[in-house]
This record gives C-alpha cells, structure tokens and sequence, in this order.
C-alpha cells in the first residue's frame, strides 16, 4: 500500500493528510480538523469533550477513525485519520461558523 503525505490549507490553518493508494482516497488528521474548525489551543481535549457530549458519535469512533502514520514535529507517529465521509460526521459535531466552508474546502482537496 503506497502512502502519500501532504499539508493541505484551509484558511492558513495546516491539515495533515495522506493518500492511500489502495483505497484511492484521502484520509485527514481529525486533530488538525478539529484545531481548524474551533481555533482550540488542546483539540484533543476537545475530541474528548465531543465525544462525550455525542455518544452515537462516540459509539461509531472506530470505524470513522483510522490510526495513520504520520510525519509530526516529533517524528512518525500513528495519528487519528478520517476519510471525507467520516469528518463530515465528527463536523456535524462541531458547533462552528468555519463547518460550511471547510466541507466546500475538503470537497475541492479530496
């Protein structure tokens, strides 16, 4: 499975990604997704909070989720993907005015 990376920008905002060849499909970084969409200084947190407040969100995290390796300040590490598919069900989490213009964004990159 041949794996690319890339940083995309949304509104000068670093999202990670990777293309995967096998699936002919980008997978987005969710903590980028999150920092971008809420401007939050610790969007994992955030993740956590989210996840509590929406437990069908919660319940169905694995299969919208896929751990990725992925290139980060300090070094490789496995990091929480999501297919353009499973980030608009994290987005549709998110109270944010900046949701509508990042689904259009990610439906110009994907």
């Amino acid at each position: 499975m041949t794996k690319k990376q890339a940083i995309q920008l949304f509104e000068e905002r670093k999202v990670r990604s990777v293309w995967d060849d096998e699936q002919e499909r980008w997978y987005f970084c969710v903590v980028d997704v999150v920092e971008a969409l809420t401007d939050s200084v610790n969007p994992t947190d955030y993740i956590k909070k989210m996840k509590k407040r929406d437990l069908e969100l919660s319940k169905g995290w694995g299969q919208i989720v896929t751990p990725l390796s992925i290139q980060t300040p300090g070094g490789k590490q496995r990091v929480n993907c999501a297919t353009q598919e499973g980030l608009f069900r994290i987005i549709q989490s998110i109270p944010s005015p900046k949701a509508e213009p990042f689904k259009q964004w990610m439906a110009q990159v994907a």
